[in-house]
């Protein structure tokens, strides 16, 4: 983990968006417009040395060199799964480090962007809980995977795409850690940025209401709600957030979100586990939530329970999965299977664990009980 940047008193030009990149460059006495300028060579060619800037006077590159830099997260290691997957462990300050996934497929290539370093929520099915929190990622940090993912992949903003969609979806809770990922949502939409359109940037919750309303204000991305149980009782033992926001004021948020937005959809995502929420009543508690909805302003991605050292939960069988999935779709509920991925490099859905010093007591807790276990096993 010594590999990790040394801290700097410069200024790292990934963490503004343009307007933030404008008003930093008229601070330092220079024209708005050449931060436009710096701004496509670090995201359309990916440059982070200023002498290679051609087109910016050599004054400004020199005072860039003095005063700034193009600071990504380092990678500590990256690797390829069969099937194309491609996962990055990017380090951070102070020995904790994040995961970063690609899965490429025949008509797009989908980046998994982390938020922070571990999770503030203890979702009982996922394996980022398990190592507890440690801090938010700043703007740069969460921008950077994306810029690191594309330098590797070889992608050029507007020409050859190889990221053509980007989901906050990995390590944390985004909307925990609103402002520096809508200041990095920001950059992967604009046109100086990464170009992405807004229906290809999409930010995942566990459900904190007062954001979901307030990003709806801020940016204009994709929603989708991390649903996993139609009924409090289940829910609040899978994701404790719905203790706090209860479904009822979920879908009311929801709503809101349809209403600002009438031409969009929001996706509801359902992990699959084995006995807890896959049987034909827990459809029908899904079903009945989804229809109270717009036709056609929701769709519910499924996706099989990806497990882990340690955990309690079992994936459902294949032919449970399509029973759910097709007692969905005859209830004219649009419903998509996700196919696992990148789970022979732990890159799969619910799988992602970086490098954590935890400071809560969750990652000593879960090692406790994982001992415990494999003594009474043993």
């Amino acid at each position: 983990m010594n590999q990790v940047a040394a801290t700097t008193d410069k200024v790292n030009l990934l963490d503004f968006d343009r307007q933030g990149l404008r008003d930093f460059f008229a601070q330092l006495g220079e024209k708005p417009y050449r931060a436009e300028q710096v701004m496509k060579w670090i995201y359309h060619r990916l440059e982070d040395d200023f002498g290679k800037m051609t087109d910016v006077g050599k004054a400004l590159r020199a005072k860039l060199e003095a005063t700034c830099y193009v600071g990504p997260p380092k990678t500590l290691f990256d690797k390829a799964a069969a099937d194309g997957t491609h996962k990055w462990l990017l380090g951070m300050d102070g020995g904790n480090a994040v995961e970063a996934v690609y899965i490429p497929e025949p008509t797009r290539g989908t980046l998994c962007v982390s938020s922070q370093v571990g999770c503030g929520l203890n979702c009982q099915f996922c394996s980022t809980a398990t190592q507890g929190f440690n801090r938010n990622l700043a703007a740069s940090e969460v921008i950077g995977q994306m810029w690191v993912a594309a330098k590797h992949l070889g992608n050029v903003t507007h020409q050859n795409r190889r990221i053509t969609n980007v989901v906050m979806m990995g390590m944390g809770e985004p909307l925990l850690n609103f402002d520096n990922v809508v200041t990095a949502m920001s950059l992967m939409r604009d046109d100086l940025g990464f170009g992405l359109a807004s229906k290809r940037v999409t930010l995942s919750t566990a459900g904190l209401v007062p954001m979901i309303d307030k990003l709806s204000e801020a940016i204009d991305v994709s929603l989708a709600v991390s649903l996993h149980a139609a009924n409090d009782e289940l829910r609040t033992e899978l994701v404790p957030l719905n203790k706090r926001y209860p479904i009822a004021e979920l879908m009311g948020a929801c709503l809101r979100w349809i209403e600002r937005r009438p031409r969009t959809s929001i996706t509801f995502e359902y992990t699959l586990m084995r006995g807890v929420n896959d049987q034909p009543e827990h459809a029908k508690q899904l079903i009945k939530l989804m229809r109270k909805l717009p036709t056609g302003s929701a769709k519910v991605n499924l996706i099989p329970f990806n497990p882990f050292p340690g955990t309690r939960f079992e994936r459902s069988d294949a032919d449970t999965i399509r029973a759910f999935q097709t007692q969905l779709l005859n209830a004219n509920i649009l419903t998509m299977l996700r196919r696992t991925r990148g789970d022979d490099i732990d890159a799969a859905c619910g799988q992602l664990k970086g490098q954590v010093l935890d400071r809560t007591r969750r990652q000593a807790e879960f090692r406790k009980r994982l001992g415990e276990g494999v003594a009474h096993a043993s």
